[in-house]
């Protein structure tokens, strides 16, 4: 039998992120081969994947990423099952150099069946399974676009959002900055009316209506005010309509003009965990 040293097994802790011990005992049973050391604990990953497979992974860490020139920026989310492994600095790094990696892909398939330190990110997250043993996943993909994209990352990384500009002006990075930020705090449903779904629009026209027979509202008189409450959801509810939380007193398109008399949002993401 192959005589195991403590470098052989702080080499494979470090390429795979697993346990000292586990590291140990896959090197004594693969008799100091590495590659099929690495293979043995791949296998331990896949075993446990298969466990937890049916496990709810809603805890994690939501990473944004943008570009060195912010024209493309792209959220994931690292999805696990506990808190207590979402705030482990190791599980957030790795989050990190996967966001990193995301940033030049174009969309979740390709992102998973990528190269990530010798294996596909898929079979990264199946490793990472067993090393951590719990289920391990990519929740969201979100890929975005513009002429400046900026983003921001709430505290705890549990909400991460993007935000596409019109122009890279004198500006535009505290701009994205504070409207991803007004993204993430109040959670639009769109950027705009066009952008709101018209099952979302049919919903809440049937809700005031229903809230206006109640208050005992004629009939006829139904349409015309439920428009009005209408357009009061479009102000709540889309990006460029809401209040600036700096400044209530004026709307998001607003403040961006204030930055610049060009500038507009052409688009956003967000993701939020839980």
């Amino acid at each position: 039998m192959a005589k195991i040293t403590a470098a052989e097994v702080n080499k494979l802790r470090k390429t795979t992120g697993a346990g000292m011990m586990d590291c140990k005992n896959a090197l004594v049973e693969a008799d100091g081969d590495f590659e099929k050391a690495i293979e043995i604990l791949r296998k331990k990953g896949q075993k446990v994947a298969a466990k937890r497979a049916d496990r709810d992974s809603s805890e994690g860490a939501a990473i944004a990423k943008v570009n060195e020139d912010n024209t493309s920026g792209v959220i994931i989310s690292l999805n696990c099952e506990t808190d207590f492994v979402a705030k482990n600095e190791t599980f957030v790094k790795l989050a990190n150099d996967l966001a990193d990696l995301a940033l030049g892909q174009d969309s979740k398939d390709a992102f998973l069946n990528a190269s990530f330190n010798g294996m596909s990110v898929a079979e990264k997250l199946t490793e990472q399974t067993g090393v951590i043993g719990e289920k391990i996943e990519i929740g969201s993909f979100e890929k975005l676009e513009a002429s400046f994209v900026g983003s921001y990352i709430h505290a705890g990384n549990r909400i991460a959002t993007l935000v596409g500009l019109s122009a890279a002006v004198d500006g535009s990075a505290e701009a994205a900055k504070d409207v991803a930020m007004q993204a993430a705090a109040m959670n639009p449903v769109a950027l705009n009316e066009e952008g709101v779904d018209q099952s979302v629009i049919d919903k809440e026209i049937e809700i005031a209506k229903d809230q206006l027979r109640q208050e005992g509202k004629p009939e006829a008189m139904l349409d015309n005010i439920a428009k009005g409450k209408l357009k009061r959801f479009f102000k709540d509810n889309t990006l460029v309509n809401q209040d600036f939380i700096k400044d209530s007193k004026q709307s998001v398109a607003q403040y961006v003009k204030s930055v610049d008399a060009s500038l507009e949002v052409t688009g956003f993401s967000r993701v939020a965990l839980g």
